[in-house]
């Protein structure tokens, strides 16, 4: 895969709070746990080990964020692609009924973190509105917002006319509105996580990509690119889009899809009154869908899928932008002042998929697209899980790795349909 792109041009670097001090591994030595990965999800293991007292070392090939964690639009969205009947029907009523549980969870995993550790990052919790492109759409959101609220979750339904008015927008013909939902300064979130895991006890090293891991008797060696070695009971791999050839055939379990974004500059007040008044964040019901939200400064961010390579020009933005002025005609003219994109792991039945290829590894992979809220939970189950060696801790059977069969010819499908998406504008006419 070529170099990704870099995170500076994002948004949510130019508007993140500090980061912490995370040195390069400089010497070799021991850990409980090596977490390779400084995303949301290797970040909130290492935190939640070390406030059970496990001493965890966290491996980063870049910066803490530096990948999806840290480029995402930001919102924060419970549940997964499936709706709670669909969980049951596939995992049975226990399993299914707990992971739907674990699921609806995710949101306040995240702002709980927010507020109890007091982190310095811009947040919101007005809702997260899924609009319905189609009367297909409409049923769908419907059957969805009933099945959370048998559950309890504040969920309702809006016709044409309130999702407009919500929305600021009348391309929808109606969505749901489900109350948990937020939104956050996604690289701020990364940031302070980083900052909460250093203070429970956690170790953690930029700039150290891991290049080997290897059984050494009952426990393992972690090496760097640097040369430093650490030896732990336990490994954990967390790495989603950005997933090399560290381990066989992980890589080729998802198709890692980049996702691109856009942001106005800061919005008049009579146009952020215009375009979601009440703070709600929003993503549709398309296939390849379009989320968007207004940020703490003001401005508008479009997201949705980009070519399937890396970004050469501004030219690969430019459908994101026209969209922008399809669904919002009122912001005609406004000038965008940031583009940047980021790789979303996808597994073949959009579901995370956590493994225990080797005794003392685990693998989480599979973000879909929801990954702050999941991510969040899942490293706080998964250190719950090495903690104590309970499975039942896990949402989710611990699977073999099962690479997509053709998974070559799945990246072409994948982006010829990228392709028409982009020059059909995401469908809008």
């Amino acid at each position: 895969m070529a170099e990704p792109f870099p995170l500076a041009p994002s948004l949510w670097a130019t508007t993140a709070a500090p980061a912490p001090d995370t040195p390069p591994l400089a010497e070799s030595g021991t850990a409980d746990v090596v977490i390779v990965g400084g995303g949301l999800c290797g970040l909130s293991t290492a935190l939640h080990l070390a406030e059970r007292g496990i001493r965890p070392v966290v491996l980063e090939a870049r910066e803490v964020g530096y990948g999806g964690s840290g480029r995402n639009g930001g919102q924060v969205i419970p549940g997964l692609k499936y709706d709670p009947a669909d969980l049951v029907a596939r995992f049975g009523r226990e399993r299914g009924e707990r992971l739907a549980r674990f699921a609806g969870g995710t949101a306040d995993v995240v702002f709980d973190l927010i507020a109890r550790h007091g982190m310095d990052v811009p947040h919101r919790r007005a809702g997260w509105i899924q609009g319905a492109h189609t009367e297909t759409g409409l049923a769908e959101v419907e059957r969805r917002a009933a099945q959370w609220a048998d559950l309890g979750a504040p969920t309702r339904v809006l016709d044409k006319a309130e999702a407009e008015q919500l929305l600021g927008t009348g391309r929808y013909r109606g969505g749901w509105l489900d109350g948990r939902g937020g939104a956050i300064q996604p690289l701020s979130y990364a940031r302070g996580l980083a900052r909460a895991a250093l203070k429970a006890g956690a170790s953690i090293h930029g700039a150290s990509p891991v290049t080997s891991l290897e059984r050494t008797g009952s426990g393992w060696t972690v090496t760097t690119a640097q040369g430093a070695r650490l030896n732990a009971e336990r490994v954990v791999l967390c790495t989603n889009g950005y997933t090399g050839g560290l381990w066989p055939d992980l890589a080729r379990t998802v198709i890692a899809a980049n996702s691109f974004q856009v942001a106005t500059v800061p919005l008049s007040d009579n146009l952020r009154r215009s375009i979601l008044p009440e703070g709600h964040v929003s993503s549709d019901t398309r296939k390849l869908l379009l989320y968007f939200r207004l940020d703490h400064t003001g401005r508008l961010l479009m997201g949705g899928r980009g070519p399937f390579r890396e970004p050469r020009s501004p030219a690969d933005w430019a459908h994101l932008e026209r969209i922008v002025g399809k669904l919002f005609p009122q912001l005609d003219g406004t000038a965008f002042d940031h583009r940047w994109c980021g790789r979303v792991a996808i597994t073949r039945d959009y579901l995370p998929h956590l493994h225990e290829p080797a005794p003392g590894l685990l693998i989480d992979i599979g973000c879909q697209g929801r990954g702050v809220g999941l991510q969040s939970a899942m490293g706080r189950a998964m250190a719950a899980y090495i903690a104590t060696g309970d499975a039942d801790n896990l949402p989710l059977p611990l699977t073999p790795i099962a690479p997509l069969p053709l998974h070559a010819l799945h990246r072409l499908y994948v982006s010829a349909i990228i392709a028409w998406y982009r020059l059909s504008d995401g469908g809008i006419r």
